[in-house]
């Protein structure tokens, strides 16, 4: 167990570092954030902090003897720097899981290979291999690079028209992944906590809207049948203990119309749909990561409300003074810059009555 007054290191400086920060001072402990960028949302929260490159393995050797332990907040770290700090401090999640969910690839023949259902798809490395996985599984799909896509990017729609050539050029990867089109009712959320024993904690499952592939919007809970968000949760406390995982996993997933989940992604690390346990819950995705990696007792997941929680993309930033002025909404800015197209700025949660 690692005590209240240690200190945590926080590989990412981005909002996610930043709320997981904050929900370490809750429990005592120091949070020390290493990333590239020297004002970062996180940096704001804590005097302790290292600027330096992820590959700067001099600078990720201080940062290791500053520490008890580690975690990252977003799934990009480079892997080599995620395994020479796992020899130096305990990382949880640990490298394992971290290489898993940085590429598609493997995240998917992963879930495949332990009987977690996907959707179709199949690996691309050149144009010709682009039309002949369209003509085995589909004139519509959606092209994605392996690696570091998010929000959209780096993913193209695939359609009968498409011209396949040119879109393999203006992709400009050597690798790629098509997936058949999954025509769903909706996207859903599982999010699960596992500790050091393999306990595991999980939170209601909730539905994810997109606008522009960007989530705009999470409805907690989930409003489908029980035996869906069952079989949802099910799914999430299955993937984080084949993961041997050790701290925070969301799994998003498509529900189908004829009632079928086909599992997109996984995030080891906290998750943009799960900003609303922050004021719904008992304990907060946020405070159950610290909780996981430090070895401390899990903390509750019942939810004493229903929530709605939007995201302020780009300019809706400047809508934060209606949010203060409504009595059930709940304010969240992540101290960054100027707002930019697609870029998240803050959210907002907004409490209804429990169901």
């Amino acid at each position: 167990m690692i005590l209240p007054g240690a200190t945590i290191g926080i590989v990412g400086g981005g909002q996610l570092g930043r709320m997981t920060a904050l929900a370490a001072a809750r429990l005592g402990y120091r949070s020390h954030v290493f990333s590239p960028d020297a004002d970062g949302p996180a940096k704001q929260v804590t005097p302790y902090a290292t600027t330096a490159a992820y590959d700067d393995h001099v600078a990720l050797k201080r940062f290791a003897d500053a520490i008890d332990v580690a975690t990252y907040e977003f799934e990009n770290v480079p892997l080599d720097t995620a395994k020479a700090l796992s020899m130096l401090k305990p990382l949880r999640p640990g490298p394992g899981a971290l290489e898993i969910a940085q590429d598609r690839l493997k995240e998917k023949y992963f879930l495949r290979g332990i009987g977690v259902a996907t959707t179709a798809f199949r690996p691309i490395e050149n144009a010709e291999q682009l039309k002949r996985a369209v003509a085995d599984i589909g004139p519509r799909g959606v092209l994605k690079t392996v690696r570091l896509g998010y929000d959209g990017k780096g993913q193209v729609m695939i359609g009968p028209d498409t011209d396949l050539e040119a879109t393999w050029t203006e992709l400009g990867v050597a690798v790629a992944e098509l997936e058949s089109f999954v025509d769903f009712v909706c996207e859903l959320s599982s999010i699960v906590a596992r500790g050091e024993k393999g306990e595991i904690a999980a939170y209601p499952v909730v539905e994810n809207r997109h606008i522009n592939h960007i989530l705009d919007t999470t409805v907690a809970p989930a409003e489908v049948p029980a035996k869906v968000a069952a079989e949802a949760e099910r799914i999430g406390r299955y993937v984080a203990e084949r993961l041997d995982l050790v701290g925070l996993l969301a799994v998003e997933m498509f529900l189908t119309k004829s009632g079928d989940l086909f599992v997109n992604e996984l995030a080891p690390r906290p998750h943009n749909s799960g900003h609303w346990t922050i004021d719904a819950c008992v304990t907060s995705q946020f405070e159950q990561l610290v909780r996981a990696i430090c070895g401390l007792p899990l903390g509750s997941t019942e939810r004493h409300s229903n929530a709605v929680m939007r995201n302020l993309i780009g300019d809706e930033v400047e809508t934060w003074r209606e949010a203060l002025n409504d009595p059930t909404a709940h304010l969240h800015l992540y101290g960054k810059g100027k707002p930019s197209p697609g870029r998240k700025m803050g959210h907002v949660t907004r409490l209804l009555p429990k169901d």
